[in-house]
């Protein structure tokens, strides 16, 4: 810690309603494999609003035995960042002590949604999930918590001790650069800006930012790991290149409510069913020769 790099904002596969842990799994070695450099369970992507407690324990439980194997076995070191946030601190306390008792390294903790807490409100909210210990990742993602904040009043929440990064989730470049402006006033340096947006992630990270909790990644790690290694190298052939390939995959990602499109590209491509919990339902195959080459 802090977490630079891709990380993977992980799905939580289903066979039928179940979880299919042994396809999580194998979704865990195969990221591993592809040189990520940490797996980010139970976010977003691993609609986490819909598993029980068991379910979401299993989940994390099994991202985490496979970073430890990963690293008995290579000797690289992966940090597992689970997803712990919710619109209650007292629930996310709850969450950051289970999480923690399972190993993980770190708690992604979205600000609350649904309620829109006041800056004070929020700044206490911070301050008491990073006293219970775990490091914290906080996750700003207005399009889902209602509120977009302020540079100066997201730079101070990231300036509570305990906090190593930020997911910065609007997709506005303009916003993430005035956002690394803000963390360079006040912020501990350490503290580290994650894109969450696999659309704007490479300028981004050509910019300062120090990676992405990529969606993308589900499908393409090893491509989304050499795209954020270009950006921050300077490699402008290598972006170009990238760019052309992976934006068409990008936009269909996103063409319906994530998870849905790449749950259903993952299986097309035989990494794990296309389920999804309700509220959501399945979206359509992708379309032919999108998914072609993509490693």
């Amino acid at each position: 810690m802090p977490p630079t790099g891709v990380l993977t904002a992980l799905v939580t596969p289903f066979r039928g309603d179940e979880v299919d842990l042994d396809a999580a799994r194998r979704l865990c070695e195969r990221q591993l494999l592809a040189g990520v450099a940490g797996l980010v369970p139970c976010g977003t992507t691993g609609e986490t609003p819909t598993l029980s407690p068991t379910e979401w324990a299993a989940v994390v439980s099994t991202a985490v035995d496979a970073a430890a194997r990963h690293h008995a076995e290579t000797g690289r070191r992966v940090p597992v960042i689970a997803g712990v946030g919710s619109n209650s601190t007292a629930t996310t306390l709850a969450n950051i002590r289970a999480a923690a008792e399972l190993g993980v390294d770190a708690g992604l903790v979205v600000l609350p949604y649904y309620n829109k807490p006041n800056p004070r409100g929020l700044a206490a909210h911070v301050q008491r999930v990073c006293a219970a210990g775990l490091p914290v990742v906080l996750y700003h993602v207005p399009g889902r918590t209602g509120q977009r904040l302020p540079c100066p009043q997201l730079a101070e929440l990231c300036a509570t001790p305990g906090v190593v990064a930020v997911k910065e989730a609007t997709g506005d470049v303009a916003y993430g650069l005035e956002l690394l402006e803000s963390l360079d006033r006040v912020a501990d340096p350490r503290v580290h800006l994650l894109s969450g947006d696999d659309f704007t992630f490479a300028p981004l990270v050509a910019m300062g930012a120090h990676g992405v909790i990529s969606v993308l990644s589900n499908v393409a790690p090893r491509l989304t790991v050499r795209w954020c290694d270009a950006a921050r190298t300077g490699d402008v052939a290598t972006l170009h290149a990238l760019r052309q390939r992976l934006q068409p995959v990008v936009r269909w990602l996103f063409s319906d409510t994530n998870p849905v499109p790449v749950k259903a590209a993952m299986a097309a491509m035989g990494l794990c069913d296309a389920a999804v919990r309700l509220p959501l339902a399945a979206g359509s195959p992708p379309p032919a020769g999108l998914l072609d080459g993509l490693e």
